[in-house]
Formats: C-alpha cells, structure tokens, sequence
C-alpha cells in the first residue's frame, strides 16, 4: 500500500461499533417492556430504558434516516449500517409532538452524543402509557454479533450499551 494512500485511503469499511447511551436512566430488558412490539422483538433487538431526564443524543456515529412527524421517535443509521430506532416512551404517538422539541432533521450526520430531541417526561406520564423507550436495532439481520453489557444505570452519550459486529 503507497503511503498516500495509508494516509488518506478510506478503504477499511468499518464493521464494528459500540452503542451508547442515548438516555440517562435505568435500564431494563427489552422483555420486560410493556408493549408486545417491543418485548416480542417484532421490531428487532434492543435495549429498554426508563428515562430519568428528557434529552436524547446519538448513541452512534451516523446519519438521521427518520423522524417522525410527532417527534417521538427517530431513526439513525449508524457508520457500520446499522439502523437504530430509539421511541421515546409507549403510545406517545398520540400526544401529536405536543412535549417534544426536534434539534436534528433528516439527512444531518451525528455524533455520539450529539443532541437529538428533548422531551417532557412529567407531560408523557400524565399522557401516555409509559415513559419507558426502546433503542432497537431494526436491520439485525446484518449483523454477525451482538453483544449487551450488563448496565443497571445508563448516562446519556458515555455509557456503553451494545456491541457489534457485521457480517464480513
């Protein structure tokens, strides 16, 4: 390999990432979520947590894919191509964006701990079902390895969640 290229060559695809944080709070499994969807991984593996203050950063490195128009949940495609969709609390749909303040827009690129959306956690509890929010990887089929630390106590953009790896 020339040395320009060591220099400035891109061409190592990166194929594996850690998941942080996107939330502080307490972490629970995503089988004990109290939504079938989520608890029944019909959506894809995860992680839960119950937040315990209202920002939500990037957990990965990546690109805003989604955001829904109620800005309850968002959809991030990591560096590795790994599509992240973290849904803040259950049922919160209905609550039509009213707590919730959008800080990114599809198409920007984030950066682990990048600041993505605030919410009322006191407004959500008083109207939705739960304050709870899934971080789910919805693409694990390109995945070759996944790996769950075991955390009781998650900080938003510092605490390592999940582990993996890509198909080669």
């Amino acid at each position: 390999m020339s040395f320009l290229k060591k220099l400035f060559g891109k061409n190592e695809v990166k194929t594996e990432e850690v998941l942080v944080a996107p939330i502080t709070g307490k972490m629970i499994p995503l089988e004990d979520v109290p939504d079938p969807v989520f608890a029944q991984k019909m959506m894809g593996d995860g992680i839960a947590i119950e937040p315990t203050e209202g920002t939500v950063v990037s957990p990965v490195n990546g690109e805003i894919m989604q955001f829904f128009p109620t800005k309850h949940a968002i959809g991030i495609k990591s560096e590795t191509g790994v599509e992240i969709l973290i849904h803040v609390g259950l049922e919160t749909v209905g609550m039509k964006g009213e707590g919730f303040e959008g800080l990114v827009s599809v198409g920007d690129k984030v950066t682990v701990g990048t600041p993505l959306l605030t919410f009322d956690i006191e407004l959500i509890k008083q109207k939705a079902k739960s304050i709870v929010t899934p971080v789910i990887l919805t693409n694990g089929d390109i995945l070759d390895n996944v790996q769950k630390h075991d955390v009781q106590d998650a900080f938003k953009g510092a605490t390592a969640l999940v582990d993996w790896k890509v198909k080669g």
